[in-house]
C-alpha cells in the first residue's frame, strides 16, 4: 500500500511543532485501534477551508464518531457543495481597503480570509427548502437539532440539483449518510440560526421547533456515559472556542454536577491552534491546565500543535487514511 505523506512526514517532521504532529497522530491512530471512539471539534471557519476532501473520507472510514462545531462549520459546507463555482478567492486579501470590502459587500460576497462565499447562491439557495423542513416539522409538533433537519435535507435529494462539488468531498454528506452524532452548540450565531431566528421575528415559526444547546449538553451527557466505557473518548480539537470548549466539560459536569464519579477523563486530547500561548485564553491554554478543571488525567496522552489547522489537519488525517 502506497503511504507517501506518511512516509514523508516520518521521514522529515522530527522536531517542534513538526515532531508533536507526528507524535498525535501516532497516538490518535493507538487509540483508535484500542476500540475507543475519537471526537473531533471544528472551530475557525475549517468547511470554507474545504476540510472536507480529507474529513469525509474520515467518517467513512470510523476514524471519527462524533463531531463538534460551530453553526458556520455546519452550514458551509453545504453551501460549497451547492454553490462552489461562484466563490472567489481574494489571495490579495491582505491588502483591501475598507472601500474595496465594501464593494465585496455590495457583490454578495461575505469575505472568510481569502474566499468570499457569494450570499446569493449559497445561503438563498437553501433557504426555501430548509424552511419547508423546518415548517413542517412544526406543524408535525416535532422538534429537531439543527444538524438533524441538514441531515434530513441532504438526504431527501432534492439539492443534487445543485451540486458543483463531487459529493464525496461533503463532510456533511458523508456524515448524514452515517448519521454521524454531530453537536453544534451556538447554531444561532449562524446565518441559517439568524435566518431561523428571522421567520420566528416574524411568526413564521416558533422558537421551540428548534432543540437548544442544552439538550445539546443533555444529549452529549448520555453519549459520553454509555460510549467512554472505563477508559473515556479522545478528543481532537481544531481552533478553540464554543466548538471545543462546550463538548470537554461534558465530563466535569458528569463527575461534579451529576456525581457520577466514575465518569472517566478524556482518554486523549490534541489541539491545532495558532492562538498565542497565554493566561486567561481557552485557545491559547496549555492541555495540562485542563486537569484542574477536571477535564483530563495526568495520565491522558496530550499534544498542542501550535501550527495553521489548514495545513496541520489534512496532513493528520492522511496519514490516519494511509494506515497499514
Amino acid at each position: 500500500m502506497k503511504q507517501p505523506i506518511r512516509n514523508f512526514v516520518k521521514q522529515h517532521y522530527k522536531h517542534f511543532n513538526a515532531a508533536s504532529l507526528v507524535d498525535a497522530a501516532e497516538a490518535y491512530e493507538a487509540h483508535i485501534k484500542s476500540g475507543k471512539k475519537m471526537l473531533i471539534s471544528l472551530a475557525g471557519a475549517m468547511s470554507t477551508a474545504e476540510l472536507g476532501i480529507s474529513l469525509a473520507e474520515m467518517i467513512r472510514q470510523d476514524k471519527v464518531h462524533l463531531i463538534s462545531c460551530t453553526g458556520a462549520n455546519l452550514e458551509e459546507d453545504i453551501m460549497n457543495l451547492v454553490a462552489h463555482n461562484s466563490y472567489e478567492r481574494v489571495p490579495e486579501y491582505r491588502d483591501l481597503t475598507p472601500q474595496q470590502e465594501w464593494d465585496l459587500l455590495e457583490r454578495g460576497l461575505n469575505r472568510v480570509t481569502d474566499t468570499c462565499i457569494p450570499e446569493e447562491e449559497a445561503f438563498r439557495r437553501l433557504q426555501k427548502h430548509i424552511f419547508e423542513i423546518w415548517k413542517k416539522a412544526e406543524n408535525e409538533g416535532r422538534r429537531f437539532f439543527p444538524h438533524e433537519f441538514l441531515f434530513e435535507l441532504l438526504l431527501s435529494g432534492i439539492l443534487e440539483q445543485y451540486y458543483e462539488i463531487d459529493p464525496k468531498n461533503s463532510w456533511m454528506l458523508a456524515a448524514a449518510e452515517k448519521n454521524l452524532p454531530i453537536i453544534v452548540p451556538g447554531w444561532e450565531d449562524s446565518t441559517l440560526g439568524n435566518i431561523f431566528a428571522s421567520y420566528c421575528l416574524k411568526g413564521e415559526l416558533k422558537p421551540s421547533t428548534m432543540k437548544s444547546g442544552i439538550e445539546y449538553m443533555m444529549w452529549l451527557a448520555d453519549y459520553y456515559t454509555e460510549n467512554a466505557g472505563t477508559e473515556g473518548i479522545g478528543f481532537f480539537q481544531i481552533g478553540g472556542g464554543i466548538a471545543g470548549d462546550f463538548p470537554i466539560c461534558v465530563v466535569p459536569m458528569l463527575y461534579q454536577d451529576m456525581e457520577r464519579t466514575d465518569t472517566p477523563f478524556w482518554s486523549y486530547f490534541c489541539q491545532i491552534s495558532d492562538s498565542t500561548t497565554s493566561y486567561g485564553s481557552y485557545s491559547g491554554a496549555v492541555p495540562n491546565e485542563k486537569i484542574t478543571w477536571g477535564k483530563l488525567d495526568i495520565t491522558t496522552p496530550k499534544f498542542i500543535i501550535e501550527s495553521d489547522a489548514t495545513i496541520v489537519a489534512p496532513l493528520i488525517f492522511q496519514f490516519l487514511l494511509e494506515e497499514a
